[in-house]
């Protein structure tokens, strides 16, 4: 399966209202602080929008919500990895993307063997604090040169202008949160990423 190159993370389905109709067609539920029924409810919500949309949904850290709601992607960070039940996700068919930021979380990630691999922040974000300030875009090409076909996703201070060195230097996808969900106009700014990103 080949994944759109333009992909956006948010924080509720509402988004996925405003984003599917304008052709995003790769898109995360990254939700955090809700209890279980409410996440649920989120979750199964975003499948069926998506579904809908003929997009793909992947769901950030919830991976047993995703299994009981038969979704298709779910996408760990180094820490959900000490929990996940590896076995039950690959059982139910659900593919998987993995965060890394250095060489032996890479190494971690490929054992796992990912559907694909997220490495950031390429630039400085203001999504989150990290131990890693900036990996850059040397990163991507060492990651690029390491992972082979296994797509590369670029997160991280992503901008418009941004993404063309994302590109050239190996990302086979851009994957970007605040940029839009900050954004004045996320409408117009999410054209202006699908425009980029073609």
């Amino acid at each position: 399966m080949r994944l759109d190159r333009f992909y956006p993370i948010f924080d509720h389905p509402d988004w996925l209202d405003r984003a599917l109709p304008l052709g995003v067609r790769l898109v995360q539920l990254r939700i955090k602080d809700r209890d279980e029924d409410e996440l649920r409810g989120l979750i199964a919500r975003g499948r069926d929008l998506a579904q809908a949309a003929s997009a793909v949904l992947v769901v950030n850290d919830h991976w047993r919500l995703a299994l009981d709601l038969g979704c298709d992607w779910v996408h760990l960070g180094q820490e959900d990895l000490d929990t996940a039940d590896l076995l039950a996700i690959r059982r139910a068919g659900i593919r998987l993307g993995i965060s890394t930021h250095d060489r032996d979380e890479l190494d971690r990630a490929l054992s796992c063997e990912p559907d694909y691999i997220a490495l950031g922040p390429v630039w400085p974000t203001i999504l989150k604090k990290m131990k890693w300030h900036r990996q850059g875009v040397e990163k991507l090409a060492e990651w690029k040169r390491l992972i082979g076909d296994v797509p590369l996703v670029a997160i991280g201070g992503l901008s418009v202008p941004r993404a063309a060195e994302a590109f050239a230097a190996g990302a086979d996808i851009v994957s970007v949160v605040t940029d839009i969900t900050l954004n004045p106009r996320p409408e117009d700014r999410i054209r202006e990423w699908m425009e980029a990103t073609r």
